[in-house]
């Protein structure tokens, strides 16, 4: 048993997962992969995604060391979100899970 957060885990894989289950984290780590984003420019780029939701992922991921958030001293505020050195490690992850996803459901189902 793992525990991590006050939650346990069965295995390290069972944490990993946890760390980017949910409809927008791996989107979101996608996206920051591509390079520094704002966060009028994430919530564009990830196409439904409500404010509430994007601001509570993105605050989880920060939690989680897969997201660091910039502050810039200027007026107005610029804040920008970019992956962690942790974050750019499981991108290769990500992209495995959606190549496979293309090859195995948009060839033999057009579902992507």
């Amino acid at each position: 048993m793992i525990q991590y957060r006050d939650k346990n885990f069965v295995c390290a894989l069972d944490l990993g997962f946890d760390l980017i289950k949910g409809k927008w984290k791996a989107v979101i780590l996608c996206h920051l992969n591509q390079g520094p984003k704002r966060f009028l420019e994430l919530q564009r780029i990830t196409h439904g995604v409500s404010q509430k939701i994007l601001t509570e992922r993105l605050r989880e991921l920060e939690e989680d060391g897969l997201v660091d958030r910039i502050v810039y001293p200027e007026i107005p505020p610029k804040v920008e979100y970019i992956l962690t050195s942790k974050g750019k490690e499981i991108y290769p992850a990500l992209e495995l899970i959606e190549k496979w996803s293309k090859k195995n459901f948009t060839i033999a189902n057009n579902i992507l």
